[in-house]
């Protein structure tokens, strides 16, 4: 039996869980709504202020997913009660971000700027040019996100200039030693 998937996920009070034909979930919660289709073979349950996912058989399939549909109820419950945020640290000489209206708009040492356009769904906050918030409720899109800017100029190993996440750690390498 899956460790993950067995645990039961607890509704928070002002949250409400629905499970219609399909197993399309829909999650209301103070911060929005989120709705989701998973797996049709999944058997998913609401029990009072519980929600708990069985299997069917125990065949390779249907164990890979007993967790990962526990997962993904559970964090649709956590976005919806306290919301995800992922935060981004530029270094690097003349590297800064700002907002403008619903853009992000970036100078990452190119001959041009970077300019990417708010998703329905996060929002984005620049508190310091050398820093970007990403928030929202769907735990997948603030992700995504937050990847998509990461990649616009992922960070080097040698000065470390680049977009980073705040908790990531940079391996960095000496670079040349010159000559004898």
């Amino acid at each position: 039996m899956s460790r993950i998937g067995r645990s039961p996920i607890a509704i928070p009070a002002g949250v409400e869980v629905t499970v219609a034909d399909g197993n399309v979930i829909t999650v209301k919660g103070p911060k929005g709504t989120l709705t989701k289709t998973l797996h049709p073979d999944m058997a998913i349950a609401v029990e009072g202020s519980e929600i708990t996912v069985t299997r069917p058989s125990e065949q390779k399939e249907h164990r890979s997913l007993h967790g990962l549909t526990r997962t993904l109820i559970a964090n649709m419950v956590e976005g919806v009660t306290n919301g995800y945020k992922k935060t981004l640290v530029i270094n690097g000489v003349g590297y800064r971000a700002q907002k403008q209206g619903k853009q992000l708009i970036m100078n990452l040492g190119y001959s041009h700027q970077v300019i990417m356009d708010e998703v329905p769904g996060i929002t984005i906050d620049v508190p310091s040019p050398n820093n970007i918030v990403i928030s929202g409720i769907d735990k997948q899109l603030v992700g995504q996100f937050a990847a998509d800017v990461r990649k616009k100029r992922p960070p080097e190993p040698y000065l470390g200039k680049g977009i980073r996440y705040s908790d990531e750690v940079i391996r960095r390498k000496v670079g040349k030693t010159g000559s004898k």
